[in-house]
């Protein structure tokens, strides 16, 4: 396997010249419906947007993580919560409902040193901050990021590209 130099420059096209939503046009119902499943309006969407940041973080996408940065900022969020999202434990800006949703995500996306990534003690921690439509709503948003982290890692689109045009 062949590595790159860290001071080597990124070239800015994609790995994947074809937009895979042209190639599979299928993928524009399931991305819709996705999209109204997290947006019912049970968990806020800076929230869900927050977690999805700490996905493209955990999982070394700048795709996702420009994305949703982009997001949060069209939603008015502060800098401070933006950029303190990759040092959420320690940072005074998240209120312990999105605390407990941080820790879901890494949970969910990193492997547990010992025992389920998930347990029962993070599990209860989220139940007190969400109903269960929110904590349901919580989950499907956390499989929505990891549904697009693989076009993300694989087929490289552009980052700071309109998100319907990471292609051109």
């Amino acid at each position: 396997m062949e590595t790159r130099s860290i001071t080597a420059e990124v070239p800015m096209v994609p790995r994947m010249t074809e937009d895979p939503a042209e190639l599979v046009p299928e993928l524009a119902a399931v991305s819709a419906a996705l999209f109204k499943v997290t947006g019912n309006g049970s968990v806020p969407r800076s929230t869900i947007s927050l977690v999805q940041l700490r996905a493209g973080q955990i999982v070394g996408s700048t795709y996702l993580t420009v994305l949703h940065t982009g997001f949060l900022r069209k939603a008015g969020e502060s800098e401070e919560r933006i950029t303190s999202v990759a040092t959420w434990q320690d940072s005074p800006y998240f209120t312990g409902a999105e605390r407990a949703a941080l820790a879901l995500v890494e949970a969910v996306l990193q492997p547990a040193a010992q025992g389920e990534r998930v347990s029962d003690e993070l599990y209860a921690e989220a139940a007190e901050h969400f109903e269960d439509k929110a904590l349901a709503t919580l989950m499907f948003a956390i499989g929505q990021v990891n549904f697009f982290i693989a076009v993300a890692l694989i087929a490289k689109p552009v980052p700071g590209r309109s998100f319907n045009a990471p292609w051109k």
